[in-house]
């Protein structure tokens, strides 16, 4: 045919559309129980109430399978056809809370609380720690190891100023201390969760002040 043009097979290939990653994603064996075990708890018509359990259950897998926790557009698909759900209305929980990431983080989610009581006791000193060490609040480091988030309470006001890294508290930090942590991590040890002045749980800071005797 004169004067035409024709599609040749590379052009076809790159005209293609291409799979979408994640896009075959499924529960794990032992996550599909769990997934089970959550949706019955809950009435047949409320399902749908099992969203952010199975959205962290998510999460937790794709952070399992590829060290970064967070959850693609697929998998909250994969959410919504699992609880009969419109993809808007789960997509409206992921983006509210912070538990829930949506785009791929670092390997450590460095979270530092920056309200009242944790300000108050030296969160910038933390900030100031984490940027000294290249973190950067909103941004994953250039290797991949952290991100940094300021975020709301965690709910360890007593033992101010805190930060959340993965699953775990590290509490009653100062400067130092959460440069420390971070290095430990870069090096690839796991620094022991809570206080980092030696508190049991919110006990006050010296030990107990009162109810120091034990009963006869």
């Amino acid at each position: 045919m004169s004067g035409g043009t024709y599609a040749t097979i590379s052009d076809t290939a790159a005209a293609a559309p291409k799979a979408k990653p994640f896009a075959d994603f499924a529960w794990t064996g032992e996550n599909a129980v769990e997934a089970d075990r959550v949706i019955a708890l809950y009435p047949a018509a409320r399902q749908a109430s099992a969203v952010m359990p199975l959205l962290w259950l998510a999460q937790g897998q794709i952070g399992a399978a590829t060290g970064s926790a967070w959850l693609p557009v697929p998998v909250l698909e994969f959410i919504a056809r699992t609880l009969s759900m419109p993809y808007i209305r789960v997509y409206e929980v992921a983006s509210f809370y912070t538990m829930y990431n949506l785009k791929p983080i670092g390997r450590f989610h460095v979270q530092v609380c920056g309200t009242t009581p944790c300000q108050l006791r030296g969160s910038d000193d933390l900030l100031r720690a984490c940027k000294d060490k290249g973190l950067v609040k909103g941004a994953n480091t250039p290797d991949g190891l952290f991100t940094l988030t300021e975020v709301e309470c965690l709910g360890a006001c007593a033992n101010a100023p805190m930060v959340q890294i993965n699953d775990d508290n590290y509490e009653d930090l100062t400067y130092e201390t959460m440069a420390g942590i971070l290095d430990a991590f870069a090096a690839g040890d796991v620094p022991t969760p809570g206080s980092q002045i030696g508190r049991t749980a919110s006990c006050p800071d010296g030990g107990p002040t009162s109810l120091l005797e034990t009963a006869q």
